[in-house]
C-alpha cells in the first residue's frame, strides 16, 4: 500500500511540530489541549496509521482517513478519497494538504454552490491537477474540494487555527 518517504517524513513532522488547530463536530466534546511548550513529540507509527486506514476503507465510503493528531489547535490525518466531494469550507483554520499517491483536480477558492439534491460545488474558483509531491495551502474558511479523482488521492492533512 502507502510507502513514506523522508521527505514525508519531514513535512509530517514540521506540521506537527510547528502549527496549531481544531475544530470540534458540532455536539461532539471538545479535542483536547495541545501538548504545552517541551512536551515530547507526537509520533504516530507508519503501521499504526496503514491499520487505521485500512480499516476506514473497508467501511467502503468515498472517503476514508487515520488520525495522526486533533488537539484544540491543530489536527493531522492521513486521508484518501476515491471519488470527488462536495465544496467545504473551514472558517477559522487553514489547511495544508501534501499529496502522497494518486492524482485529480482540487477547486479552491470562489463561492460554495448548494443546490437541492446535488453536491455542492464551486462558482468562480480555480482548479489545479494534483499529483504526488504537490502541496496545496487552502487559507481560513476559503472554499475547497476535490473536483476529479482520476486514481484514488491519498494526502497528509493538517488543519491548524489561523491567527487572529
Amino acid at each position: 500500500m502507502l510507502r513514506m518517504s523522508t521527505s514525508l517524513g519531514v513535512v509530517l513532522f514540521l506540521a506537527v511540530a510547528t502549527v496549531g488547530e481544531a475544530s470540534a463536530q458540532a455536539g461532539a466534546a471538545p479535542p483536547p489541549p495541545a501538548p504545552p511548550p517541551g512536551s515530547p513529540a507526537i509520533f504516530r507509527a507508519h503501521a499504526d496509521m496503514q491499520a487505521d486506514l485500512s480499516r476506514s476503507m473497508a467501511e467502503g465510503r468515498a472517503m476514508a482517513s487515520a488520525r495522526i493528531v486533533l488537539t484544540d489547535q491543530y489536527r493531522g490525518a492521513m486521508v484518501r478519497r476515491t471519488e470527488a466531494n462536495g465544496a467545504i469550507r473551514h472558517p477559522g483554520h487553514t489547511e495544508m494538504h501534501y499529496i502522497v499517491e494518486g492524482s485529480g483536480t482540487v477547486e479552491t477558492g470562489g463561492t460554495v454552490v448548494r443546490r437541492d439534491g446535488e453536491m455542492a460545488t464551486i462558482q468562480g474558483g480555480e482548479s489545479r491537477r494534483v499529483v504526488p509531491g504537490d502541496i496545496v495551502i487552502i487559507p481560513d474558511g476559503s472554499p475547497h474540494r476535490y473536483s476529479e479523482v482520476v486514481e484514488p488521492i491519498t494526502y497528509l492533512e493538517f488543519r491548524v487555527v489561523a491567527p487572529n
